[in-house]
Parts: C-alpha cells; structure tokens; sequence
C-alpha cells in the first residue's frame, strides 16, 4: 500500500506545482495585460491633449486674425484728412434730412388718419 499512498503523494505533488506555475503563468499575463493597458492609456491621453492643443491654437489663431481685420476695418471707416469743419457741417447735413424725414413720416401718418376719420376734428 505504501505505493500507492507515495503515487498518491507523488501526484499531489505535481498537481500543487501545475497549480503553482498556472497561477505564476496567469499573474505574468495580467501583468503584461495591464502594462499594455497603461501603455494604450497614455497614448491616448497624449494624442487627446495633442488634440486638444491644436484645437486651442487653432482658436488663438481664429481670433487674433478676427481681431485685426476688425481693427482694419475700424481704421477704415475712420475719415482720413478730413477737417473739423467737413465733419461738422456732414454732421449738420445728416441732422437737416433726418428732420425733413421725420417730417414727411409724421405728414403721412397724419394723412392716414385723416382718411380714416381718425384725424383732429377742429
């Protein structure tokens, strides 16, 4: 009987050292797996914040160029070697047909009401 306990025995043996060097061979696999995952991580965090970098610059760009066109467009719009006096009296201009303007609007308005029967009764 002594065989068959040291078989026994034997095959208990082999059988820990399977599970031993199974459980060595599934701790090395999680280990490469994981280094590939933090690998694959940070890959991706650096081509996002590459990304994310470009996009900024980009806007930076954008708006810098917007703003010197708008200020292009301000110094054109202002009058180049113009008097005082030009400007005030194209002010005054201005002034006069606004009036004149204001003036026919309310005679039409009057006229509607008029025809209406809306108008003053004297």
């Amino acid at each position: 009987m002594d065989s068959a306990k040291e078989k026994a025995a034997e095959a208990q043996k082999k059988a820990a050292e399977a599970a031993t060097a199974a459980q060595e061979a599934a701790s090395k696999a999680a280990k490469a797996t994981q280094e590939k995952a933090a690998s694959a991580t940070k890959a991706a965090q650096e081509k996002a914040s590459a990304a994310a970098n470009a996009a900024l610059d980009k806007t930076a760009s954008v708006a810098k160029a917007t703003q010197e066109k708008a200020e292009e467009a301000k110094k054109a719009a202002q009058p180049k070697d113009q008097s005082p006096g030009f400007l005030q009296q194209t002010g005054d201009q201005v002034g006069s047909v606004a009036q004149s303007a204001m003036g026919m609007a309310q005679g039409a308005v009057d006229g509607v009401k008029n025809t209406l029967g809306m108008g003053e009764k004297k």
